[in-house]
């Protein structure tokens, strides 16, 4: 492995700069390539075997652009169903994001904990096996939002966010029984963690949030091994690259929260599965 790994996280939109943001702490010296494929935005919405069959070949191409050393797919809906497939076809290693229902539940007092994802996601085999896995004598609540993680795009690109909106995704999670409520809520979609001061302002009492991005970064520093070798700086050169399968370039309010992210990420001209060169213009942060 080089001694600058290139790392590369792939998400459906931009939620995965949540984890993004984390990987970074974890490996300052790496070279990023951040892939998001708002094409097909929200996947959500999407069969398993559309996001199968457009997955793994764009997982290809993209590996094939920038010979990542490994792959963080920061989305739970294609962690949980295509991860699997995307292990198979390619020999370098994935890190996967799914529900924090473990350790969620190891650290409720009331025992009720909710988990907040999108529709597919709760819907989904492997959500409810790690329920009955490691939900520790725990009542867990399933929540699909259809609409939140549209409304955490929205904002990251300085839209106006509806409150009352986000209070109505959010209201099944708060469950009140036998003088319990609710203390915990999974945020089992990585858009969400965007949303964190929303979500808390919208939230009828106090509620510990889960995002599992820091456990994300803790298993990508295992898998490469080794110290990193250098910190991020202003002065080194610009290598990393933003990706946006649509071809769009990000208009002037994206461009300046993606800067916040704590990635420099300069103007860079990128060539986009669809075959389309886009112009990023991000700006650098320090």
């Amino acid at each position: 492995m080089a001694a600058r790994p290139t790392i590369l996280v792939f998400d459906s939109g931009l939620g995965g700069l949540t984890v993004l943001r984390e990987v970074v702490l974890a490996r300052p010296d790496a070279r990023y390539v951040y892939a998001a494929d708002d094409a097909f935005f929200p996947y959500g919405r999407h069969g398993e075997a559309a996001l199968t069959a457009r997955l793994v070949p764009l997982m290809g191409e993209l590996i094939a652009a920038h010979a990542p050393d490994l792959v963080v797919v920061a989305c739970n809906t294609a962690s949980t169903l295509v991860l699997p497939h995307l292990r198979a076809a390619f020999a370098v290693p994935f890190v996967g994001t799914v529900p924090a229902i473990k350790p969620a539940c190891a650290s409720s007092r009331s025992t009720l904990v909710s988990v907040l994802g999108t529709e597919a996601t709760v819907k989904r085999e492997y959500t409810r096996a790690l329920i009955r896995d490691f939900g520790q004598g725990c009542a867990v609540t399933l929540v699909g939002s259809a609409h939140l993680a549209s409304i955490a795009e929205a904002a990251l690109r300085a839209e106006p966010v509806d409150a009352a909106a986000i209070g109505r995704e959010i209201a099944p999670c708060f469950v009140e029984e036998g003088g319990r409520r609710t203390d915990t809520i999974v945020l089992a979609c990585t858009h969400y963690p965007l949303l964190r001061d929303e979500l808390t302002a919208a939230s009828p009492w106090p509620v510990a949030f889960v995002d599992p991005a820091p456990a994300i970064a803790r298993r990508v520093a295992d898998l490469l091994h080794g110290a990193p070798t250098g910190a991020r700086s202003e002065s080194r050169p610009a290598e990393d690259a933003i990706v946006f399968t649509s071809g769009r370039p990000p208009a002037p309010p994206l461009a300046a929260a993606l800067a916040r992210f704590g990635l420099a990420l300069p103007e860079t001209t990128v060539r986009t599965t669809a075959g389309r060169t886009a112009s990023a213009a991000l700006g650098a942060t320090g």
